[in-house]
């Protein structure tokens, strides 16, 4: 039993290019398909803390201050958030602060282009 609890403890402790690893030579080598394969590494996974090796799939964009082209800005977070112009404002006045969150990462980074090209600090968490 001790062996057992060895191998999950391993397995809890594997980073994500680890189980696609795994996956891999489970798919190559015995036939096991890795959508198999990840829920037999991730059953074990649910409690611990490998739930924190999973890769992000949302992003919060944040706007960190508005730069030198502060009118620039205000228009483009009004186009990108659909605010109106006194909350826009308010928004870029009050900097640090969150712009959207819960994105995709393309659509984060799409984002962040954005506000970046209009003179804007932009970071993605």
């Amino acid at each position: 039993m001790a062996d057992l609890k060895a191998f999950a403890e391993q397995l809890v402790n594997l980073t994500v290019k680890e189980v696609n690893e795994l996956a891999q030579i489970l798919k190559d080598e015995y036939g096991i398909e890795p959508a198999a394969a990840a829920v037999a590494v991730a059953g074990p996974a649910a409690g611990g803390e490998a739930a924190a090796v999973e890769e992000k799939s949302t992003f919060d964009v944040i706007l960190k201050e508005a730069g030198g082209q502060k009118l620039a800005v205000v228009k483009l977070v009004k186009d990108l958030t659909g605010l109106g112009l006194k909350e826009a404002k308010d928004l870029v006045d009050g900097a640090p602060k969150e712009l959207k969150a819960g994105v995709a990462k393309d659509e984060a980074e799409a984002l962040k282009k954005q506000l970046e090209e209009a003179g804007a600090v932009v970071e993605i968490k």
